[in-house]
C-alpha cells in the first residue's frame, strides 16, 4: 500500500470511494444484492440517489474516523468495504464494519486486502480500540475470514434478517485493537 487512498494488490486497485464513484456503487450493490443473501439488502440495492451518495461519499473522502473503500479490477467496481467509528463520546472508542466482494471475484483475496485496509485505518487513524460487525450465522466463509483476524463471537442475534418471511440470525463478533 502506497498511502490511505490507493493501493494496488494483484491488479486489484483498492481506494477511498469518490462521489464520481456514486453511480456506478449503486448499481454495485444492486449486483451483489441480488447474488446473495448475506447483505442487509437485496437486488433493490441500498435505496439512495445518485446525488445522495456523491454527497455522502464527499463528506467520507478526507475522515478521521469513517473510510469507505473500492476495490476494482478493470476500471470496475468488484469490492466495497467500509468503517465508521461512533460519533457518541462513550461509544467512541469503538467502529463497525462492512465487507461486500461480487460473487466472481469470491476467493482471490479481495476480502482479506479490504478487511487488513480497515483494521489499518480503525487503529491507526480512527484510533478505535474495538471493531464490531453482525454475520449471517450460517456465512461458513465471511465467519472464517473474520476469525482469521482475530475477530471473536459474542453472540447471535436472533432474527437479525428477514428475507422471504424467514427469520435469519447472525452471529455478532469484536475484535479488541488493544
Amino acid at each position: 500500500m502506497d498511502n490511505q487512498n490507493h493501493a494496488i494488490i494483484n491488479h486489484v486497485i483498492i481506494e477511498r470511494a469518490r462521489p464520481e464513484d456514486a453511480a456506478e456503487l449503486l448499481e454495485f450493490t444492486k449486483t451483489i444484492g441480488a447474488q446473495t443473501d448475506n447483505l442487509t439488502y437485496g437486488s433493490e440495492g441500498v435505496g439512495a440517489s445518485v446525488e445522495q451518495e456523491a454527497d455522502f461519499l464527499k463528506g467520507l473522502y478526507d475522515s478521521q474516523k469513517e473510510i469507505f473503500l473500492v476495490a476494482k479490477a478493470g476500471g470496475k467496481i468488484v469490492g466495497t468495504a467500509n468503517f465508521a467509528a461512533s460519533q457518541k463520546p462513550r461509544l467512541s472508542h469503538r467502529g463497525e464494519i462492512g465487507i461486500s466482494v461480487e460473487r466472481s471475484m469470491w476467493g482471490q483475496g479481495i476480502a482479506t486486502i479490504l478487511m487488513q485496509r480497515l483494521i489499518d485505518f480503525a487503529k491507526n487513524q480512527a484510533k478505535v480500540e474495538l471493531i464490531l460487525l453482525e454475520v449471517r450465522s450460517d456465512n461458513a466463509a465471511a465467519i472464517h475470514l473474520y476469525e482469521k483476524f482475530g475477530f471473536q463471537k459474542y453472540g447471535t442475534f436472533p432474527g437479525f434478517l428477514k428475507i422471504n418471511d424467514k427469520w435469519i440470525d447472525a452471529d455478532c463478533m469484536v475484535l479488541s485493537l488493544r
